[in-house]
């Protein structure tokens, strides 16, 4: 009658045992990686995974940050998707040389826990205009108000310090070491690499939307989750250099549609390659008359298209096609994105010009052949008269006989003669030069 009482009571101690032994090993760990401007794509992916680690019952996911700042409205709503998670999502500023700057250092901020690497910066917050937009003081200062307030709520947690230093990030671009930002507040430690972190973040309490929670991350297994495809491609968009790229190529296909219309490929791949350029210049610093320069540039190449042996189109071209792309992305201030590289734009002025030549030269020597078919093609060959051009008669040229009249009448039969013009199915004939050999009978 003990038997089936102890079996019961085994089966609860294991079963308990093994409940303790889930509930202290480390569970898994979510990683991403943001090393480059922050996007609607970078918002896209750091919601993604940051949901798919929630379904997973992830210990924490931690966000591996490199970036140069980036768009305010995706800032926010990453700064969102971070408050609202229902895992602990941890900043980590990597790797060494890194930075978070302007955008970033709100991201890191919101941040149940952050880290830096050693040497790498924090800060510089000022807000920026993006493409060539004209702010007024009065928008400007409502904007840094705005994100003073906003960012001053997150760092409120980290102490008074980190508040005061937040407002001098987005009001003056203050910058801090991560010696710096250790001492005043704005991060939790100073980590050599990812496993350096996860070890010395293990058993601490960080704030979790509305409560908190402690971190189990030491012997955590990583799982690193990249950008999607689309997310990567569209991430890539923002560069400069791609930028301009996809605009040339994409008014060259246009170009070239309108030049040899009754297909479709071109104008469809140089829509595509335009609507690519536009995703990317919603967030890059756009110089609308760099724009319209590469504009023109094109049009110089269709004229000289048009109006063959006029060679200054073609060099006026290739000039404003550099000067355009040199000003495409040039605002007047330090863009976060980079800047266009100066032989990329000279090397793609160069063969683009290079192409109209070769295309405009080509058409000129078909200019200069004689027609090979139709009545045309018979100026200039000789043949045999047939029967007396007196003015009229019939001659033997190209294989076929002919009604022909001749300049200066009579011509017997048997003589050679020159075709000089074609009337309708008349043809108007010389004599030949006698010393002239050449033609077909």
């Amino acid at each position: 009658m003990r038997r089936p009482g102890l079996l019961l009571s085994l089966t609860l101690t294991l079963s308990l045992l093994q409940s303790a032994a889930l509930a202290e090993s480390p569970g898994e760990v979510f990683v991403l990686t943001v090393d480059d401007a922050i996007t609607t794509a970078t918002g896209d992916y750091v919601d993604r995974v940051i949901r798919l680690a929630e379904t997973q019952r992830a210990e924490a996911a931690v966000i591996l940050l490199d970036t140069p700042g980036g768009y305010v409205d995706t800032t926010l709503k990453i700064m969102e998707t971070l408050e609202n998670s229902s895992i602990p999502v941890i900043v980590y500023i990597w790797p060494r040389g890194g930075m978070a700057a302007s955008a970033g250092t709100m991201i890191t901020l919101a941040a149940s826990a952050a880290a830096m690497a050693p040497r790498t910066t924090i800060g510089a917050a000022h807000p920026v205009a993006a493409g060539d937009a004209e702010i007024d003081p009065v928008s400007v200062e409502k904007l840094v108000n705005v994100l003073v307030e906003h960012t001053g709520v997150f760092a409120a947690r980290r102490g008074q310090e980190a508040v005061d230093w937040v407002e001098r990030a987005i009001r003056e671009s203050a910058t801090a070491n991560e010696e710096e930002a250790l001492e005043l507040g704005l991060i939790d430690l100073i980590a050599d690499d990812l496993d350096d972190l996860l070890t010395r973040l293990d058993g601490r309490t960080v704030p979790l939307g509305v409560g908190q929670t402690t971190l189990n991350t030491a012997g955590a297994s990583v799982r690193s989750v990249p950008m999607s495809a689309i997310e990567g491609l569209l991430s890539a968009l923002i560069n400069p250099n791609i930028a301009f790229i996809l605009v040339a190529l994409g008014i060259q296909l246009i170009l070239v549609e309108v030049q040899v219309p009754g297909g479709w490929v071109a104008g469809f791949l140089g829509a595509v390659c335009l609507a690519l350029a536009a995703y990317a210049m919603r967030v890059l610093p756009l110089n609308w008359l760099g724009l319209v320069l590469l504009c023109i540039s094109f049009a110089l190449f269709t004229l000289d298209l048009r109006n063959p042996g006029i060679e200054a189109l073609t060099f006026a071209g290739v000039a404003t096609l550099i000067a355009g792309a040199l000003m495409l992305f040039n605002t007047g201030f330090v863009s976060p994105y980079g800047k266009i590289s100066v032989p990329l734009v000279v090397v793609t002025g160069l063969v683009i010009g290079g192409l109209a030549a070769f295309v405009v030269g080509a058409g000129l020597s078909v200019q200069r052949l004689r027609p090979a078919t139709g009545a045309d093609s018979l100026i200039g060959r000789q043949g045999v008269v047939k029967a007396p051009l007196d003015p009229a008669g019939t001659v033997w040229i190209a294989g076929e006989e002919w009604t022909a009249s001749a300049e200066e009448p009579p011509v017997v039969p048997g003589d050679r003669v020159e075709v000089v013009a074609v009337e309708g199915l008349r043809l108007l004939v010389k004599r030949a030069e006698p010393e002239s050999s050449s033609g077909e009978e």
